[in-house]
């Protein structure tokens, strides 16, 4: 059996991936990129890189197709243009990222270490109301929160 951290790292050789201090400067060279937030909605309310679109991962392939209830019609459109994919930390964005290559997707960019990263950065977020979001508040955020019964228990290896 293979955790998610092996998959994840299976895939990355076979997509392109790229660090927030990158993405700021591709983002300027190429205006014309679509970030697309994979994140849950509680996740991307929170806070999120200014007019990005949220698709939350669960439904990526439907939205990137015609026909459906979950249809995104900027997405389905976005084949041939670059499409810049964030998660919290990078690890959703590539499984993501390979899924949309196999979809057709030419330019597809999976942003490495992901919201945690452009957080550690400086780079701009917004709220829900489309406020800017201190970059204090954004540490607490993405502190570990990781709880005692969630780790890995000693007697399994």
């Amino acid at each position: 059996m293979k955790t998610f951290a092996q998959i994840a790292a299976e895939i990355a050789p076979k997509i392109k991936e790229m660090m927030p201090w990158d993405a700021e400067e591709y983002l300027e060279e190429h205006p014309e990129t679509l970030i697309v937030d994979i994140r849950e909605t509680h996740e991307y309310d929170t806070m999120h890189i200014p007019d990005s679109l949220h698709v939350p991962r669960g439904i990526l392939e439907n939205a990137c197709e015609w026909d459906f209830e979950e249809t995104e019609p900027e997405l389905v459109k976005a084949r041939k243009k670059p499409v810049l994919l964030v998660c919290r930390s990078g690890n959703r964005t590539t499984l993501a990222a390979y899924t949309l290559q196999q979809m057709g997707y030419e330019n597809v960019i999976s942003l490495k270490t992901g919201l945690r990263g452009w957080s550690d950065y400086e780079l701009p977020m917004v709220d829900i109301e489309e406020q800017p979001v201190d970059l204090e508040d954004a540490d607490k955020y993405f502190a570990n929160k990781i709880l005692p019964d969630q780790h890995k228990p000693a007697d399994e290896d």
